[in-house]
């Protein structure tokens, strides 16, 4: 079974930086696009930066220059690397992958558990 597991959030001040990563588990054949998400309260889901299958890269216009999207596909894991963070980037993160457990390129969509990103002094 495909399982997204999530690491690295927690509580930083304004102004510091934070690393999520991403891990693909299970048997698969393919991961496509994956992208990281975000919700913070009362809100609705956001996306927050893709990472294509040929590394090409698009980020939220509130993260980009902040937030760099990278990924391992030896080690099938994508990172979500956070600098200059603001409180209003609280919120809980979220992964999402496109992948093919077959070899017939079917892709279906997978998410992670979220993880808690809480940026406060």
């Amino acid at each position: 079974q495909v399982q997204l597991v999530e690491f690295g959030g927690g509580l930083v001040q304004p102004g510091g930086s934070l690393r999520l990563s991403c891990a693909a588990s299970g048997s698969f054949f393919s991961i496509g696009v994956m992208r990281w998400y975000r919700q913070a309260p009362g809100e609705q889901l956001e996306l927050v930066a893709i990472i294509t299958r040929d590394g090409s890269t698009e980020y939220a216009g509130s993260v980009k220059g902040r937030f760099t999207i990278s990924k391992d596909n030896a080690k099938n894991t994508v990172g979500l690397q956070m600098n200059s963070l603001k409180p209003e980037d609280t919120a809980v993160y979220y992964c999402n992958a496109q992948i093919s457990v077959y070899s017939d390129y079917r892709f279906a969509e997978y998410w992670g558990q979220g993880t808690q990103v809480t940026v406060s002094s």
